[in-house]
């Protein structure tokens, strides 16, 4: 999930008061988000410079660094995010956004050409006017457009926006798309004209903006947005123009986005200027541009209308597990900026408004977990449902887990993907290839294939642990899969018992006498050889284990299980250096 890197005092005073680290953290989880890290800016400098970090001073500004849902764009900023906190603490209203009611014929006008179908065919604006920046707010501003460039715009290639100081350009402005060569402008922070395509090669050395080159550079065609006397704003989404550069003294503020994804476009244009239409002189208002297409059609934005969504009260409460009243949802879900009223006068339903700043409410579930986090989790009463029950599978799984640890055994879990060399070659077996399921296009040779055996991890652990005080007892509870042409699914899940021991002897008896008190446990007696009413041992032969110290389980008939003491070999294969033995059992025989 996202973080917001916020500087404490100044969020304090968003909110108007004062909190202790340990009352903040509790004022996060109650409104779903969470207090990541303390730090300051000093010691974020020196770690992206992989400096050592000194200790704070108390000059130090502290920085909180506060994990918000991925999907609340609203709050990646902290003007967002203080807004949401102050709503929810019932110390401001929820605001109502509007846009500026003026004619067509007054506004600002984008048109947009064919050929930008070629390559990025959306655009949508706005203007804030009467804007009023200052080093804080101005950095947000820019920090807000990096985090929604990471998040819901995929690092440009969804969307891209372009900020510019309006006083400096004249519209109507046009969306074209051009040769790179017939595209030249002075790019942000440079002083010098650069073709586009000259641009593609100065960039390739820029560390923030090489990232984003693969976008466009391939293209026959370059987005480029001029205005009525062809200066260039930007360069989409590559960079904006010199020319048009917002900065504290900005007063009117042009905002324009380009996409390949036209609601996500909304979404981010929305985003912007709700959240800095606070700073306007007529707050929260929003001046609308018109949009017009190749084919005449035209479209006005941003669209900061409403919308309503009806929930069943009944669907709330059963979710959530609580009985709840009309007027009791209602002030819990104005806490999380939705406005929300009954709904008619038969089943009892509510209609809940959206605002423009929640783009994450798509779903009655959406309505119901804000109720949830409003009413608070921790509030909500802990009970076991009548038809919840645990697998047969799982509860021998617990208690065979229990009765080993009391036997002085430690439990570990490995992965249970792992290399064809370490599931088969390094235990001596052969590859059948009936066995072991593949995978297909693995990331790394150590996750070939899904093991069809406990034992490489195990022996893996010791391995990585052979320093490690002797003897070591430790034990495994988990599934292997193995190839099953029986099921739908080409595959099927077996869970296993594993148990090893490695000491300065083998630890051969000890190991049975394991075996011994597991069957014990399960009420299994220890019958003759051929007898189906319990279990025997027989000697076996596999290569994993040493020859004449080994023998498979026997019970009621089938073999379920195997344990001997491990191959020297298979040991130097594993790098240990001291005896084992292993128990492999499969437990759902006992089913």
């Amino acid at each position: 999930m996202p973080t917001v890197s916020v500087g404490r005092d100044r969020l304090f005073a968003a909110l108007g008061k004062s909190y202790t680290q340990e009352e903040f953290e509790d004022l996060c989880f109650s409104f779903g988000i969470e207090l990541d890290d303390v730090t300051t800016e000093k010691a974020i400098i020196l770690k992206e410079k992989h400096l050592e970090e000194e200790k704070p001073s108390l000059d130090d500004e502290v920085i909180y660094k506060i994990e918000v849902p991925a999907n609340r764009y609203d709050l990646l900023c902290l003007e967002g995010l203080a807004q949401a906190l102050r709503v929810f603490n019932g110390q401001e209203k929820i605001p109502r956004y509007t846009v500026a009611n003026i004619s067509k014929e007054s506004m600002l006008k984008m048109h947009v050409k064919k050929e930008t179908s070629l390559i990025r065919p959306f655009v949508v604006c706005a203007v804030l006017r009467g804007i009023t920046f200052d080093e804080a707010s101005y950095n947000s501003f820019i920090d807000l457009q990096d985090k929604l460039h990471q998040n819901i715009c995929r690092k440009r290639t969804l969307v891209a926006i372009g900020t510019h100081d309006l006083d400096t350009l004249q519209g109507p402005f046009t969306y074209e798309a051009l040769p790179p060569p017939e595209i030249n402008f002075v790019p942000l922070k440079q002083v010098k004209n650069f073709r586009a395509d000259e641009l593609m090669e100065f960039y390739k050395s820029d560390l923030k903006l090489k990232k984003f080159l693969h976008i466009i550079e391939k293209s026959k065609v370059f987005p480029v947005i001029y205005d009525r006397n062809r200066t260039v704003l930007s360069l989409p989404p590559i960079i904006n123009g010199a020319h048009s550069a917002i900065t504290l003294k900005t007063k009117n503020v042009f905002i324009e986005c380009t996409a390949t994804d036209l609601t996500k476009a909304k979404i981010v244009l929305n985003t912007m200027v709700t959240t800095f239409s606070a700073y306007c002189k007529r707050k929260f208002e929003v001046e609308p541009v018109e949009v017009i297409s190749y084919d005449g059609s035209s479209s006005v934005y941003p669209d900061l209308s409403e919308y309503n969504m009806e929930v069943p009260l009944s669907y709330i409460s059963g979710s959530i597990g609580v009985p709840l009243e009309v007027d009791e949802v209602t002030s819990l879900l104005y806490r999380m900026q939705l406005h929300a009223e009954q709904a008619g006068l038969g089943e009892k339903k509510i209609s809940v408004c959206v605002p423009p700043t929640r783009s994450d409410i798509l779903h009655p579930c959406d309505v119901m977990e804000d109720v949830a986090i409003a009413y608070g989790y921790n509030n909500i009463p802990r009970r076991k449902l009548s038809s919840l029950k645990p697998l047969p599978l799982n509860q021998l799984s617990d208690l065979i887990r229990c009765e080993i640890a009391m036997n002085g055994f430690t439990e570990v879990l490995t992965w249970i993907l792992c290399s064809k060399k370490e599931n088969f070659e390094m235990l001596n077996r052969k590859d059948d290839k009936s066995t072991a399921v593949i995978i297909g296009n693995p990331r790394s040779s150590d996750f070939e294939v899904v093991r069809t055996s406990l034992m490489p991890g195990m022996l893996k652990t010791v391995g990585h642990n052979k320093d490690h005080p002797k003897p070591l007892k430790i034990f495994e509870v988990g599934d292997v899969v193995l190839l099953d042409d029986k099921k739908d699914v080409g595959a099927s899940n077996r869970r296993l018992l594993a148990a090893l021991y490695c000491g300065a002897n083998s630890g051969f008896e000890l190991i049975h006498s394991l075996v011994d008190r597991i069957m014990e446990v399960m009420g299994t007696p220890f019958v003759p050889v051929g007898n189906k009413t319990g279990y025997f041992i027989e000697l076996s032969d596999e290569p994993e284990f040493l020859s004449g110290r080994q023998a498979k389980i026997i019970y009621k008939g089938r073999r379920i299980g195997i344990f001997g003491i491990v191959h020297p070999e298979v040991l130097n294969n594993f790098d240990i250096p001291d005896p084992c033995s292993f128990l492999e059992l499969d437990i759902e025989s006992f089913l």
